[in-house]
């Protein structure tokens, strides 16, 4: 169990370790406000002489306290740590590289790193059920009060940080930090979703019993058959149903093509799997 929570916490703090790069590195010298707690302290430093890194602590603190008092204990332990970690690990970067210069001089590649690096932090957070807090907490107390859904909230509140930026930068930095929270969500998704999606695909074929041999047997994969009927002359067919990844889609796919070249397949995109465990009925119980 203790071996499980380390392993657990030791990907937490690389993902965090990301964001805090992301931010440091890209978000801050190119003064992009992309939609987030961090930009805010960003945002916020241009009026309060403190750095980055305490602002965002100081932003974190309070938010988890509002969090507390106006939602309830929804915020696990997950939470409040990702919450200190990441404004001391940007507290870290800002000893070790002061007045850290901007690695490309350019801001619009500078938002397309952040937004790739952070990316990538944030769907490692997500996949352990944590997040970095900030906006996450204020969407859920938009969602509590104002009935507005969580999705919604987070893009709100993100875009509000990113529209006033154009308050204190100029106007190319404040669109590129609207277009940088725009894909920002997307490429999360992309991250999260994009390396796990699997096929789920549907056979018609005169050589069924082939192509399930080679499902079972060649690509260790399961196979669901289906009797349908065919609306046009009644004719009774038996349908293969499986769901594969990519690298079993491109071999099913060829084994079909050369099987059957007039097999009619059908194929859907599939991002989530759940198994539901059977449940006993009343009678099996009693039993």
């Amino acid at each position: 169990m203790l071996k499980k929570i380390l392993k657990e916490y030791s990907i937490i703090t690389f993902g965090t370790a990301l964001s805090a790069v992301a931010i440091y590195f890209f978000m801050l010298p190119s003064h992009v406000a992309v939609g987030s707690g961090s930009a805010l302290a960003m945002i916020l430093s241009t009026f309060i002489p403190l750095p980055v890194s305490v602002i965002s602590l100081l932003l974190n603190v309070i938010l988890l306290i509002l969090g507390f008092l106006l939602i309830g204990r929804e915020f696990g332990a997950k939470t409040v740590y990702t919450c200190i970690l990441l404004p001391l690990m940007i507290g870290v970067c800002e000893m070790i590289f002061p007045n850290q210069p901007s690695l490309t001089n350019d801001p619009l590649l500078d938002t397309l790193c952040y937004v790739l690096v952070v990316g990538l932090g944030m769907a490692i957070l997500f996949s352990c059920n944590a997040s970095s807090g900030g906006l996450d907490i204020i969407a859920k107390i938009m969602n509590k009060f104002l009935r507005i859904p969580i999705g919604t909230a987070l893009s709100v509140s993100g875009l509000l940080i990113a529209f006033s930026s154009a308050f204190i930068y100029d106007t190319k930095t404040a669109v590129l930090s609207v277009l940088g929270t725009y894909f920002s969500g997307m490429v999360v998704d992309r991250f999260i979703f994009g390396l796990n999606i699997k096929r789920r695909v549907c056979i018609l074929s005169a050589r069924i019993d082939d192509i399930t041999d080679f499902i079972l047997h060649t690509l260790h994969s399961g196979a669901t058959l289906y009797e349908s009927i065919g609306a046009y002359d009644n004719t009774v067919r038996r349908e293969i149903v499986t769901i594969v990844n990519n690298h079993e889609y491109r071999q099913l796919m060829e084994f079909i093509r050369k099987t059957d070249p007039k097999a009619f397949v059908t194929v859907i995109s599939v991002n989530e799997l759940r198994y539901q465990p059977k449940v006993a009925s009343d009678t099996q119980r009693k039993k």
